[in-house]
């Protein structure tokens, strides 16, 4: 259980990002009616931009 719960904190970055900003920014882009570029549905619209977040913020240690 233990190495169980250091994982988690571990990749807490990575799990918030695609847990809260994926589907955050999933649903902001559906509500405005933007259309991402090059067709790309507002699903993977919202994944590129909570890796773009969660990703620097997993190597570095911290979101700013």
């Amino acid at each position: 259980m233990v190495h169980a719960i250091k994982a988690i904190f571990y990749f807490g970055p990575l799990i918030f990002a695609a847990g809260f900003i994926w589907p955050l920014a999933t649903q902001t882009i559906e509500a405005s009616g933007w259309v991402p570029p090059f067709d790309i549905s507002p699903l993977w619209a919202g994944a590129l931009f909570a890796s773009i977040l969660g990703i620097p913020a997993q190597i570095k240690g911290r979101w700013i």
